[in-house]
């Protein structure tokens, strides 16, 4: 039993790929915080949050919520940029498209909606 519980606690770390992502999101971070010449403590401020966390989220630190992520974008007038994220999602529209049934003709269910004049008749 206690061997379970330690399994459940232990953390899982993010694969060297994924974690240099991260990293490269927290340096992009604090080049856009410097850029604007700001501080850490100012920018922590104005996120709400500590000035260690801003340090965790510039150095990439996957434990850092990502709503404190999400705050700093706030702080430096970069938070449309999260909306980016997902926006063309071209592996699950591959799925999807996969998994649509191509029929063979329309469905009859519609036809009473349109109706056309047959001849002899006026409109």
């Amino acid at each position: 039993m206690h061997t379970i519980l330690n399994i459940i606690k232990m953390k899982r770390t993010l694969l060297p790929k994924y974690q240099r992502m991260l990293t490269t999101l927290g340096n992009s971070i604090r080049m856009a915080r410097l850029r604007r010449d700001l501080s850490s403590e100012q920018i922590a401020e104005r996120a709400g949050i500590a000035r260690n966390t801003l340090i965790k989220i510039e150095h990439g630190d996957e434990g850092v919520a990502m709503g404190y992520y999400f705050r700093v974008l706030i702080a430096l007038n970069l938070a449309d940029d999260i909306l980016l994220l997902a926006k063309d999602d071209a592996v699950g529209r591959a799925i999807q498209d996969a998994q649509l049934v191509i029929k063979e003709r329309a469905s009859k269910k519609n036809s009473h909606v349109l109706s056309y004049p047959t001849r002899g008749t006026t409109a």
